[in-house]
């Protein structure tokens, strides 16, 4: 007996075939969404099953998620989610108090109308999410706010740096802090984009600079640990 469309076959393959880079964003997406969480072992073969890519393609992806240390390659174990510790994430906000309030005060400066209406709209999906109880969403949407404002103004380095950390922030917060009390503010997103319009500068990058603290402050060291993930609903369209 066939197996139904789009369901996987006998022999847990895929039955839509991805490339490399959705499997790269689609993990980065499940970390971001907590369906991914600390510790949780990222093993080959059912990622394989999960996605049709090859076993070579799905190391590369796991490789390249390893050089942005959201990923911890154990040899003769496998792979697995980060699990960041708490000198680790002092030091990762650390770094993001370095780069991103000069950077928000750059955008103030650059700023244009249609780089202010695509951030009316994402607000409107954050607030959206947190009205429909979509903790998965508004946890994605917080990490994308700070990467849409960097990525308005910085190519190249900076936003790729920015990107990395804001996973790394994910997986602090799944660790650290509670769950049911997303860290980042709307209203304080609400107030940066205002400053931006608004083009004050100074304004906005000591808001940034009060937002990340506001992320830090908010951890405990009442971690959790990782189950395991379905990685078949992490990959489905």
């Amino acid at each position: 007996m066939r197996p139904a469309p789009g369901k996987d076959s006998v022999h847990g393959k895929a039955s839509r075939k991805l490339d490399a880079e959705t499997v790269y964003h689609r993990i980065q997406n499940g970390i971001l969404e907590r369906r991914l969480l600390p510790g949780a072992k990222l093993a080959e073969e059912r990622l394989v099953e999960a996605t049709g890519v090859s076993r070579m393609k799905i190391r590369e992806v796991l490789a390249r998620l390893a050089h942005e240390q959201v990923v911890t390659l154990i040899p003769n174990r496998g792979a697995y989610v980060a699990q960041p510790t708490m000198q680790e994430a002092r030091e990762m906000f650390e770094t993001r108090r370095l780069i991103e309030p000069p950077l928000i005060a750059k955008l103030c400066r650059q700023a244009r109308p249609a780089d202010i209406a695509a951030l009316r709209v994402h607000l409107d999906q954050e607030l959206s999410a947190r009205q429909c109880d979509d903790l998965r969403g508004v946890i994605r949407l917080s990490g994308e706010f700070h990467v849409r404002l960097v990525d308005m103004v910085a190519t190249g380095i900076q936003a790729r740096v920015v990107r990395e950390l804001t996973s790394l922030t994910c997986l602090i917060i799944t660790l650290y802090d509670k769950p049911d009390a997303p860290a980042c503010r709307q209203s304080e997103h609400v107030a940066l984009v205002d400053m931006i319009e608004a083009r004050e500068a100074e304004r906005a990058s000591n808001l940034m600079l009060e937002h990340l603290n506001h992320i830090e402050q908010g951890l405990d060291l009442d971690g959790h640990l990782a189950g395991t993930p379905d990685l078949k609903n992490i990959f489905l369209p």
